[in-house]
């Protein structure tokens, strides 16, 4: 599971809220509210929020590894 908790931290420190995204920087409300709920977003949006926030990818998602999820993609191990 990709979750955004880092970015919401990061967001703090930097001066920028929900507000500066939005009118200032030209994020959608929908690319917030996506990030508040741990949905996907675009690599795009991660390189325009490490751009506007002066920060690492890891300061935006980190992965969770979760028993029950399942990857769509066979991976071959021969």
């Amino acid at each position: 599971m990709i979750d955004y908790a880092p970015f919401w931290e990061t967001l703090k420190r930097s001066g920028e809220n929900w507000y500066t995204l939005t009118n200032k920087h030209n994020f959608s409300h929908s690319t917030l509210h996506r990030l508040k709920h741990n949905k996907d977003i675009s690599t795009r949006t991660i390189n325009d929020l490490c751009l506007v926030l002066h920060c690492d990818v890891k300061d935006i998602l980190r992965f969770i590894p979760e028993k029950e999820e399942k990857s769509p993609y066979q991976f071959n191990t021969d």
